[in-house]
């Protein structure tokens, strides 16, 4: 099964629309900077479950109620889902990863940077799919299954439209 993974949006609703419908994901994950563009996704996509956290730049667009980390299970995969920016992420991901350890994690989602990574680390994969809305675009692709992660990939637009 597959997740997406979006980050650092900020109004790319056409880049994020397309990537979903050519991707076909299971579930979307969006890290913040803009919250409110991973909800209208979700609205346009009914038929996809969205788990959404608020970023750095959505702390005067939102009510505040929001939770900043979600920690959802798919396909048996624990997942830790952050903006990062309150782990400081731009300096070090040592919090961030202890953080996702500390909540049973296998999978630690985050953004803020705008550079896309994909590594393990501490038995955790750590993954940060860039931001879909600056440098051409990024997104963070997971394959899911029965509690393991078979595999990630970090794509850009141009590699995401030539997926058959």
């Amino acid at each position: 099964m597959k997740l997406l993974v979006l980050s650092d949006s900020h109004s790319s609703l056409r880049f994020m629309r397309k990537a979903i419908e050519k991707l076909k994901p299971d579930w979307v994950a969006h890290l913040g900077d803009f919250y409110e563009n991973g909800a209208a996704m979700a609205e346009e996509f009914p038929n996809i479950p969205f788990y959404i956290v608020p970023g750095n730049c959505d702390q005067y667009r939102m009510s505040g109620l929001e939770p900043e980390i979600l920690c959802p299970t798919l396909a048996g995969v624990r997942i830790y889902m952050t903006h990062g920016h309150n782990h400081r992420v731009k300096l070090t991901l040592t919090g961030l990863v202890s953080d996702a350890k500390k909540a049973g994690a296998q999978v630690c989602l985050y953004g803020h940077t705008h550079v896309a990574d994909c590594h393990i680390e501490d038995g955790i994969w750590v993954i940060n799919p860039g931001s879909c809305g600056h440098s051409g675009g990024s997104v963070a692709l997971l394959e899911l299954n029965q509690g393991q992660v078979l595999g990630c990939k970090i794509l850009t637009q141009a590699q995401w439209e030539e997926i058959e």
